[in-house]
């Protein structure tokens, strides 16, 4: 296991801002500056959302490739923030992801993280998410196995564990996994380290991410605002044990969504106080 960072945790200084909850930091960063952060933090690969790039086309992509070479980073392409394939219902955002995967393949990433929905977008009935997504992943799956790239999904606050697993499981290809958020089962109010042990055997890539309870409705996102590994309501010392238990070799990719205030408006000390973290645990001798 390899600690990284996905350029998420600066999503304020991408421009995207939470309305309501979050201050705009006023100053914004390139990918070459996260890139930069994130040597800086030593750490062995990132993880970059497709969300926050301008251009993508020919250039900019070799150019990225080269960078990432010369950086010497382990990388996977996140896409479909924030709705991926609104459950299922979107067949033009499943051609958006068919092309994402020739961009992951370009840029030297084996994984690519997806997103099937999101909190908003969740239907109420089960069978008939199932229907809908099932079809359009048997696909795009099989464009992912062409390419050699891996489809992770990640638990994007719209499936609970036992649907993940029943997705991955009936599709069954080596070719789509799960990209495990640590936290994001909790914001659906399902026991966190079970939802991670059951997600766990299938992990080609993480979110690693720590919450903590705020006020309001603990059903609305803000009730469960980020704070620094360690500090939270997860237990990242057993869910290290439980993917290393399942021989995963991935990146453990720090991630940071809405900030607790109590850390105030400049992510950068909670992030390299989670790398920290990472690291310390990684070097410990019973972890």
């Amino acid at each position: 296991m390899k600690i990284g960072i996905d350029s998420y945790c600066y999503h304020r200084y991408f421009g995207e801002v939470y309305p309501n909850i979050e201050r705009d930091p006023g100053v914004r960063i390139s990918t070459q500056q996260f890139l930069d952060r994130a040597k800086a933090l030593g750490v062995a690969g990132v993880s970059l959302e497709s969300c926050f790039f301008q251009q993508i086309d020919d250039n900019s992509i070799a150019a990225l490739r080269d960078e990432l070479d010369r950086l010497g980073f382990d990388r996977v392409w996140a896409w479909g923030h924030p709705s991926g394939l609104k459950s299922g219902t979107d067949h033009e955002a499943a051609k958006d992801l068919v092309r994402h995967i020739g961009i992951a393949k370009a840029i030297g990433a084996g994984v690519m993280r997806i997103c099937c929905g999101g909190r908003r977008t969740r239907p109420a009935s089960w069978d008939e998410h199932r229907a809908k997504l099932l079809p359009m992943l048997r696909e795009v799956t099989q464009h992912a196995e062409k390419q050699r790239v891996v489809l992770a999904i990640e638990n994007h606050i719209d499936l609970f564990a036992d649907e993940l697993v029943e997705i991955v499981t009936t599709i069954d290809s080596p070719f789509l996994g799960v990209c495990l958020d640590t936290a994001n089962n909790l914001r659906m109010i399902e026991d966190p380290m079970v939802a991670i042990a059951k997600l766990a055997p299938f992990a080609r890539a993480s979110h690693i991410k720590d919450v903590t309870a705020k006020r309001g409705n603990p059903r609305e996102f803000s009730f469960w605002p980020s704070v620094p590994l360690g500090r939270g309501l997860i237990d990242i010392p057993e869910t290290f044990r439980l993917l290393r238990a399942q021989n995963y070799t991935g990146l453990l990719a720090l991630e940071i969504d809405y900030l607790h205030p109590d850390y105030g408006d400049d992510v950068q000390p909670a992030v390299e106080e989670s790398i920290g973290y990472m690291r310390a645990l990684l070097e410990s001798p019973q972890h």
